[in-house]
C-alpha cells in the first residue's frame, strides 16, 4: 500500500474511533498511537501542547523514547514551527541551527503547528525519525491535514 494510501485509512479510522471523544488527551493519544504504529519510520511521534498566554510547549501524549519536557517558542525545531506558525519539514536535523536533541538517535524530523479558529498556536505535532530524509511532501500535507482535523478540540495544556 502507497504511504498517501496508508495516511487516508489512518483518517478514516481515527474519524470513527474518537468522533464521539471530548477528551483531547485521549484524542492525541490515539493519533499517536495509529500513526506510529503504521509508519516503520516515525521513530517519535507526538504532540507538545501550548499552555494559554505563555510562549511554551509542554510535551504531551505520543509514543517513542522520551521527549524533551518544555520547548519555548523558537527554539528548535518544534519551537520555530510554533513561533513561525509554518511546518518545519527538516531532511538533516544537524543542519538545522538551533536543533534541540532530545534524542541523540533522531536524523530527520516534521513539526506541524495546531491552531485554534483564531488562527492561534495550540499545539504541535512532531514526528522524527532515525532515518535521514525520512519525510517528503506526502507527509507534509497529509499531517498538515490532520492538524486541521484535530484542531476542532482545545488541545492546550492547562
Amino acid at each position: 500500500m502507497e504511504k498517501a494510501e496508508k495516511y487516508e485509512e489512518i483518517l478514516t479510522a481515527l474519524t470513527y474511533m474518537v468522533e464521539d471523544e471530548d477528551d483531547p488527551v485521549a484524542v492525541m493519544a490515539t493519533v499517536a498511537c495509529e500513526l506510529h504504529n503504521t509508519f516503520s519510520h516515525f521513530d517519535w511521534t507526538g504532540f507538545y501542547r501550548t499552555k494559554k498566554d505563555v510562549s511554551l510547549l509542554i510535551v504531551g501524549p505520543y509514543q517513542g523514547t522520551h521527549g524533551c519536557l518544555r520547548i519555548a517558542f523558537g527554539d528548535g525545531v518544534c519551537g520555530t514551527a510554533a513561533e513561525q506558525k509554518e511546518t518545519q519539514l527538516v531532511d538533516d536535523v544537524t543542519t538545522f541551527d538551533g536543533h534541540i536533541a532530545c534524542s541523540s538517535l533522531t536524523l530527520s524530523e516534521i513539526v506541524v503547528p495546531i491552531f485554534d479558529a483564531k488562527g492561534e498556536v495550540i499545539a504541535v505535532f512532531d514526528v522524527d525519525s532515525n532515518a535521514p530524509a525520512a519525510f517528503d511532501e506526502i507527509d507534509k500535507e497529509y499531517l498538515n491535514q490532520m492538524a486541521v482535523w484535530i484542531s476542532k478540540w482545545d488541545l492546550r495544556a492547562p
